[in-house]
């Protein structure tokens, strides 16, 4: 590659003019080839209908004549230029590395064409339109004295091109799934490396060192290789560049290689901030604007680490957050103690002022009975929706909810008749199930895990949807007792209550000591009730450990290939209940 001098020279000062035009470095004109994917089509902007990242050649009409070199296209706004001579303004589109001269009336344009191309620790190029890159998830080989190149998630640049026109130094930026700006490394040094076999004679290679794609700040800026990580985003991109010109581009997304190669996954969340009564404080802060903000960034978090498995919650925008009150009284839980057979009796409560009165007849369970209670509130009008619970167990049958509303829909306060209890059956037992936050949510233990408790019911019952795809998310002000943050419930359990999560504020401002709200939809995820070390080797530092609580580069935030093929076994578009649906990164894919 010749540099340009006189009257080339002299013409491309007068062609660089204007938005888009080309910019030199050393004097050397170049452009990209444009083998990634900027319309999202899956397919090399290259065999595409338009161009992704055409240069433009000129700004006014040019007569041009001929061109030299099969390794760039011209084209005409969004035509390519189907014959030459051709005169108007023209755009340079790079198909391959190499070099070319363009003839115009003004003189001849010479021009390389450099190939940005990702490459994995194997040598294996990874093609920017039909794959992408991946989220790291593995300490940084510095901290191990491991080769960096054993990381299967970490891509270094290799540019191809010919050797005058070779940069010294590239700049990688990331962008999230929104399309904004997240991270960006600087004047990244490249060195000689070797180019493949099939490279045209003429044409050299550099490098980048290999780079890494971190899930959260503390591994990003830790001091062993901040040099080559910078933050990712499943759905986002990677950008590199050559001064201010984007030389290539890929997108981010789940494992590219194990049993389950993982593009992108979408999950729903339906988070709902909680306040200790009406009227009382918002969690996270006091002030609703400021709980909401904090309660999206929590979402963001738990999205970024659960990015390794190519699992997204959506953009800052689609994330469906509220804060709102603990529902009224308006659950009945039948068989509520150990779920006894009735022993004869009556349910007695009032609803504004009606008053429902039910007998109960010896021998029936309290499924049954919770049927004859139900009927006679949909004869006064009333809806009623039983919910059963599995068996708790010191439980001798299983117990039911009650879900009462009126024929609208809304809640409807339950309270007793005359001051004294809802059921005078010996043996079963009905309560009410009132969520008071003020003194924390009571939670489950060992024995009614399946269940929950009553005020874990009726809060979830009470404030959830009606989807079985959405992973309800409940922010309360505390547990009651301590040592307990979070929690969840999942479709393993066989309860009435599934997909939820409910986490306090000392969860949330607890971060990357803990991760609770990852974590916990990691159970959801993986319908894994219980942890990868409660009987097997402990392992700190993956986001699933039952007991890791450390805040540095060495805490609970790293998610295996296993746990990834895992989570889409059981959760995934295949599942029962698909908590998690394709979410191609290719938006405009062409069947």
């Amino acid at each position: 590659m010749r540099k340009l001098t006189g009257l080339v020279a002299a013409v491309l000062m007068l062609v660089t003019a204007g938005a888009g035009a080309v910019e030199s470095s050393e004097d050397v004109y170049w452009v990209p080839a444009d083998r990634d994917d900027d319309d999202g089509d899956g397919r090399p902007d290259t065999e595409g209908n338009k161009p992704g990242d055409a240069v433009e050649l000129s700004s006014n009409s040019v007569k041009a004549i001929r061109v030299d070199g099969d390794v760039v296209r011209l084209w005409t706004g969004a035509k390519p230029v189907a014959k030459l001579p051709f005169t108007g303004r023209l755009s340079v589109q790079g198909l391959k590395p190499g070099a070319a001269r363009i003839h115009t009336a003004a003189g001849v344009r010479e021009v390389a064409v450099l190939l940005g191309q990702p490459v994995d620790g194997a040598g294996r190029s990874v093609d920017m339109a039909r794959s992408h890159a991946s989220l790291s998830r593995t300490l940084p080989a510095e901290l191990s004295g491991a080769d960096p190149s054993d990381d299967a998630d970490a891509l270094r640049w290799r540019v191809v091109g010919p050797p005058g026109a070779l940069p010294k130094v590239v700049t990688v930026s990331s962008f999230d799934a929104a399309g904004e700006a997240l991270d960006q490394l600087t004047s990244v040094p490249v060195a000689t490396a070797s180019c493949p076999a099939d490279t045209a004679k003429g044409l050299a290679c550099v490098r980048t060192p290999m780079l890494r794609l971190s899930t959260d700040a503390v591994d990003r800026t830790h001091p062993s290789a901040k040099h080559r990580t910078l933050l990712g985003d499943v759905g986002g991109r990677i950008v590199v560049s050559i001064g201010e010109r984007k030389l290539a581009a890929i997108r981010v997304g789940g494992p590219r290689r194990g049993s389950v190669p993982i593009e992108r996954l979408r999950g729903k969340l339906r988070v709902r901030i909680v306040r200790a009564a009406p009227g009382a404080p918002t969690p996270l802060g006091g002030a609703d604007r400021l709980a909401r903000a904090v309660a999206v960034r929590e979402v963001q978090t738990a999205s970024a680490l659960w990015g390794q498995c190519g699992i997204h919650f959506g953009t800052r925008r689609q994330v469906d957050v509220a804060i709102v009150d603990p529902p009224p009284p308006s659950m009945l839980a039948v068989g509520c103690g150990v779920a006894l057979p009735a022993g004869g009796g009556t349910v007695r409560f009032k609803l504004s002022r009606t008053t429902v009165q039910v007998e109960t007849v010896a021998g029936t369970t309290p499924i049954e009975a919770a049927g004859l209670v139900a009927a006679r509130l949909r004869k006064l009008g009333y809806r009623a929706h039983i919910s059963p619970n599995p068996r708790i167990g010191p439980g001798a049958l299983r117990s039911a909810d009650i879900l009462v509303r009126s024929n609208v829909g809304k809640p409807v306060a339950i309270r007793s008749a005359d001051g004294g209890p809802l059921s005078t059956d010996p043996a079963l037992d009905v309560c009410l199930g009132e969520v008071d936050l003020s003194d924390g949510l009571e939670h489950f233990y060992d024995l009614n895990a399946s269940a929950g408790t009553i005020e874990e019911r009726a809060l979830i019952k009470g404030l959830s949807d009606s989807d079985p795809a959405t992973i309800e998310v409940f922010i309360v002000p505390s547990f009651s007792r301590s040592g307990r943050i979070g929690e969840s419930f999942i479709l393993g359990d066989q309860g009435s209550i599934r997909n939820a999560v409910v986490i306090d504020e000392t969860a949330v401002f607890a971060g990357a000591r803990s991760y609770t709200l990852a974590h916990e939809l990691g159970h959801i995820f993986l319908d894994m009730p219980g942890h990868p070390d409660d009987f097997g080797v402990d392992f700190p530092g993956m986001l699933m450990d039952s007991d890791s609580a450390d805040p540095t580069i060495f805490g609970p935030r790293r998610l295996s290939r296993a746990e990834c093929a895992r989570a889409v076994r059981q959760s995934g578009p295949g599942a029962a209940v698909p908590l998690l649906t394709q979410w191609p990164l290719a938006t405009k894919r062409k069947p």
